[in-house]
This record gives C-alpha cells, structure tokens and sequence, in this order.
C-alpha cells in the first residue's frame, strides 16, 4: 500500500465511533466519492452577482491528484474568493427512508476525509489559503438553499452556517482548516502537491429532524483567503445519534 494511503487507513482505524445511547440505536451513514455524487449537492454563496464571472467556480467529480497515489474520484469544488467570504458547500437529504425518525433529536458526528492543496504557513491575499479556509459541518431539517438578497445584492445562505468565515451557527460549525502540514517554505507554491486530511467533528447543536423525517447534511468551507481555493472531497462519514426522551444520551435515564 502506498505509504499517503497507509497513514491515512491508520489514522481512520484509531478514530473510536461516538458513545451509543440506551434504547434508540444510532443511524451511521457512509458516502465515498470514488462511487460518484452519491446524492450530494455542489453549491456555492456569499458573494455579489457581478463577480460571477471571475469566480472559476466549479464543482464535478473527477480524478483524485496522482500524487495522493490513492485511486478513484474525488468531489472536487474550486472557487477563486473575489468576495473575501466566499462559501464552497456540499448537502445530501435524508429521509425516514434512510432510516430518520421524525420529530428526533440528534446529535451529529462527522468523520470527514478530504484533499487539500493549502501548504501550513504561507502567505496569501486577505489571509492564508490553509489557516484562512475553515471547514465547517452540520445538519439541518431545512434545505440549505442559496438565494439573491436585493437589498445588498447578494448571494446568501437561507440557514445559520456561522457568522463571518470562522463562526459557527446551528447548520453548520467549524472543525478547523484546510492547511495540509507541509510547510509552505519546502512548497513550490506556484504547484502545491495535495495531502490528504481526516477530520472528526461534532455538531456544535442538537438537530431535530423535521416532522416528516427530512434531515439535510451541510459539509463546506468558508474563507477569507482571496485566492484560489481547490479542494477534494473523498469521504463523508456521519453518524446521527439519537438524543433520548429523558435528555442528553450521555447522562443516566432518571
């Protein structure tokens, strides 16, 4: 096995799976993009209808960077931030067919595995293009929609995905960066290889899915880096655990 691949199994296999409560099980979901789009959505918000054209937005699945010497396809979304906020996302429905009850409170675990080209301390427009672009996850019972704001011209998100690039809102919460490790001073920052990332993540709020069972994924990022960011999705992983009746699935029944 290639050795990018051998740190990444390793790295998957120590990561435990969340607590199980009593009575309800959880409902565990696994998405690989090397199967295709799998259900999920590309969009792309926060940024004015003008800029349209010089934001080299793109969104496809397509081969993983031989470099990773990993097979298979990615999910690949790309967007150039003329906005200095631009927000690069992915969203998959669930339903009671997918096994979501309706009306349920859930907690939401993310394992989330990704590719990205962002060296760790480099220098870039606005902010750096690894420390800068932060990577967000979460659930919601509405869909995540983008729509025009007349009032300020521009393109908006119709749930709660955080405040500013780095803040965290009840659709949505930060699990970190996208910088890979390599150090910026041993790139060659003009064709920066890609690494491949896992990141673990729990949902900042408890998610009631809707009454008729429809829960929404959110999985994008948010920066503040005014350059080109290129990332590629491999892997989602989530876990949806039902918070029971008495409260929280961590603490005794009474």
């Amino acid at each position: 096995m290639p050795v990018m691949g051998l740190i990444l199994t390793a790295a998957m296999a120590a990561c435990a799976p969340p607590e199980l409560p009593p009575g309800i099980p959880p409902l565990s979901l696994e998405y690989e993009f090397v199967d295709g789009e799998l259900g999920w959505e590309a969009g792309f918000a926060e940024y004015s209808p003008g800029m349209e054209d010089i934001m080299e937005l793109e969104a496809e699945i397509r081969p993983l960077p031989p470099e990773l010497e990993i097979a298979g396809n990615g999910y690949y979304l790309q967007g150039m931030n003329r906005s200095d906020d631009l927000f690069m996302f992915l969203k998959h429905r669930l339903s009671d067919e997918d096994g979501v009850i309706p009306g349920q409170e859930y907690r939401i675990h993310y394992e989330i595995v990704f590719a990205s080209n962002a060296p760790s301390g480099a220098v870039g427009i606005g902010g750096p293009p690894g420390e800068a672009v932060y990577l967000k996850a979460g659930a919601t019972p509405t869909e995540p929609e983008v729509y025009l704001d007349s009032e300020i011209d521009y393109y908006v998100m119709n749930v709660d995905k955080g405040a500013g690039n780095s803040g965290s809102g009840e659709a949505a919460s930060v699990t970190g960066h996208i910088a890979n490790g390599l150090p910026a001073e041993d790139v060659d920052l003009s064709d920066p290889p890609y690494v491949s990332l896992v990141r673990q993540h729990e949902h900042d709020y408890i998610i009631t899915s809707s009454p008729e069972g429809e829960l929404w994924l959110l999985v994008g990022t948010d920066s503040g880096f005014e350059g080109l960011t290129g990332i590629y999705y491999q892997r989602i992983a989530v876990t949806l655990q039902p918070v029971e009746a008495y409260g929280d699935p961590d603490s005794p029944a009474p």
